[in-house]
């Protein structure tokens, strides 16, 4: 019987490769969660708003977005609602970032499109076992689909 849970973290676990953009106001979020995810060979990419966000989604063209709900210029609600709205960028995973857990607030991070929504302070576990049920899953599908011929660009 086996007992392990599939999320649960190991180092074992590949990451490689990932591409990760993390937008957040807070250096000490960014430079943790860089720091964390670079362990497990991701590339990692990071901005403090919205605004500058933007333009790196175009040319860095991450795996995950992992957003910060709090921000300057262009909070993390909008930010979500933009990619989501873009036909190139929609299918990218975006996890919301914040310390507000309200019903309220969840429910508008669902509203602007993201995929999940994640409460700080979060622990190594939560970050690692929300790509691996998230992201990695879409990435899997997506090469299939890609594999077999059955992709089919959507406008």
């Amino acid at each position: 019987m086996n007992t392990s849970d599939p999320n649960q973290v190991t180092p074992g676990r590949d990451l490689s490769g990932l591409k990760v953009l993390i937008i957040d106001d807070s250096k000490t979020i960014l430079r943790t969660a860089e720091a964390l995810l670079s362990e497990y060979q991701c590339w990692v990419t990071t901005a403090s708003d919205g605004f500058e966000a933007l333009p790196i989604i175009a040319t860095f063209k991450p795996d995950v977005v992992f957003v910060d709900i709090m921000m300057p210029r262009l909070d993390g609600y909008q930010t979500c609602a933009l990619i989501k709205a873009n036909r190139n960028y929609r299918d990218i995973p975006v996890i919301m970032l914040s310390s507000k857990d309200g019903l309220f607030d969840l429910a508008r991070g669902r509203l602007a499109g993201s995929d999940k929504y994640l409460t700080k302070p979060f622990t190594r576990q939560d970050l690692l076992s929300t790509i691996y049920s998230h992201v990695l899953p879409h990435l899997q599908a997506t090469h299939e689909r890609v594999g077999d011929g059955a992709a089919v660009a959507r406008e």
